[in-house]
């Protein structure tokens, strides 16, 4: 089966509102710009977005925010980006900050099928009101869900007909 995707539009095809999309990049650097482009196009709204952060103004994720697609932002730095500051101190927008190890921790554990995990991170503070929390060994950690999404974007120079990059193949191969 060939899984290369002739265009940006292409791959979000089977987007819709309401939509769960993890998406890479750091700051702006590594961001899949090509697919925020296309989904900014399709206009697909509601999204739930989880992200290193939330682009700037003008830039990356912010261009989704500019249009108001974004219903949810879960990031761990929420910084450089005036619009998005603006719509969480008017509330017209959600987000959540965390650390970048449980960020990635989060999704991991979805990646990996674990519904949810617990976690020393947060406990004591307002991240964990609301959440189960629980003791082991005299230690106090909180219950957290993993993260999934329903599409993950990532910005590769090229992709082989399996869906395979370059870099993963190469560590697959090369692990005795």
């Amino acid at each position: 089966m060939d899984k290369r995707i002739a265009s940006a539009d292409a791959a979000i095809a089977k987007l819709g509102d309401g939509a769960t999309i993890l998406v890479g990049g750091f700051g702006l650097c590594g961001v899949p710009e090509h697919l925020i482009d296309a989904v900014r196009r399709k206009g697909t709204k509601n999204l739930t977005i989880a992200s290193n952060n939330a682009g700037t103004d003008g830039a990356g994720l912010g261009l989704l925010l500019q249009n108001r697609q974004i219903k949810k932002m879960i990031s761990t730095y929420v910084g450089e980006n005036k619009l998005f500051e603006q719509l969480g101190l008017k509330r017209r927008s959600t987000s959540r900050a965390q650390s970048a190890r449980h960020f990635s921790e989060r999704i991991r554990a979805g990646g990996a099928g674990i519904p949810a995990f617990y976690t020393p991170t947060g406990y004591g503070t307002m991240v964990a009101e609301g959440k189960e929390t629980r003791e082991f060994d005299s230690r106090h950690y909180v219950l957290e869900r993993a993260l999934r999404g329903d599409f993950a974007f990532i910005k590769a120079w090229k992709g082989d007909r399996w869906a395979i990059s370059s870099t993963e193949k190469l560590r697959a191969t090369s692990i005795p």
